[in-house]
């Protein structure tokens, strides 16, 4: 078995190490389930990681990929973002109806709802999470059951922290013609008019109803991110810009330059399970080199090759 846990001292930092043969790696917290670093075989850090980030657990840690469960953001009563990224996971020996994990570099992770939550959140639940690392690949399937005797319903994300080059050389394709509510502007509704996302201020949208595939263009590292994903209708697409930067304590003053976050999740129509349903969504990352016609990647050959 290629992955390994390391252990800390009081068991907060306490993570998964996975490996696999080309070289590439991934770590993940026990603390929230959350992707921490996944690096390729050249040892490329792909996930933007805060050099301020504050080590307060339960706070969830600033980069990677945290988890939103049951609630995106505030789109409802709860803390922002929902409370599975400040608790701790546990190793999940039984993730049916999924096979078992034989591969060397699959590890499977489980949250169920303790006293503390239903207080909080009136709901008997179990979250597992598979986490796949292969070549040039890492892939995330989330999934949630009720385990209560009564329907409920849940908003969800995986927000992809992505290390790129410097923003203002960075754009996304794939959006493009969608509807998206702006968060800056209360919410309202908006139609994407641009050709491709492209930034030069703070951006935090949530684009509606989007396809399975988009494309993150690094142009400076001639790098593109590819998202897959299924059972997540929705992409958040954030960047706090300078002055949004400066307000965060864990974040630096430039690492806005650093960073792109273009989410999975299921926000606009809220996922209702009956007692013993599941949802299952599944995210796939990649990473391919950018070709270029006239400076630009040749966004079918991403989108549609």
């Amino acid at each position: 078995m290629s992955w390994n846990v390391i252990h800390d001292g009081d068991g907060s930092a306490s993570r998964i190490v996975l490996k696999e043969h080309t070289g590439s790696t991934a770590e993940v917290l026990f603390l929230g389930g959350q992707v921490v670093s996944w690096k390729n075989e050249r040892r490329e850090e792909l996930l933007f990681r805060s050099n301020k980030t504050l080590w307060k657990p339960p706070k969830a840690f600033r980069g990677g990929i945290p988890i939103s469960f049951p609630q995106f953001g505030t789109f409802g009563s709860l803390e922002r973002h929902g409370f599975a990224r400040n608790r701790v996971w546990l190793l999940d020996d039984s993730p049916s109806p999924l096979p078992a994990a034989n591969s060397q570099s699959t590890v499977d992770l489980i949250l169920k709802s303790t006293e503390e939550d239903l207080k909080i959140w009136p709901h008997r639940f179990e979250v597992r999470l598979r986490i796949s690392l292969s070549a040039g690949k890492l892939t995330l399937i989330p999934r949630v059951r009720n385990i209560d005797n009564k329907p409920f319903s849940f908003t969800f994300s995986l927000r992809n922290y992505l290390s790129v080059s410097d923003i203002s050389e960075v754009r996304v394709e794939g959006l493009e013609t969608l509807d998206y509510f702006d968060n800056l502007q209360r919410g309202e509704r908006y139609t994407e008019q641009a050709d491709a996302i492209t930034f030069d201020s703070e951006t935090d949208r949530v684009y509606l109803s989007t396809p399975t595939k988009t494309a993150i263009i690094d142009h400076e590292k001639k790098r593109t991110y590819v998202l897959q994903k299924e059972g997540m209708a929705d992409a958040v697409v954030w960047n706090p810009w300078d002055k949004k930067a400066k307000s965060l304590p864990d974040l630096g003053d430039e690492d806005y330059k650093k960073m792109l976050c273009v989410d999975s999740a299921a926000v606009e129509t809220p996922i209702i399970l009956k007692p013993s349903e599941e949802w299952r969504g599944r995210q796939e990352l990649s990473t391919v080199s950018s070709s270029y016609c006239s400076g630009q990647l040749d966004p079918r050959k991403v989108l549609y090759g």
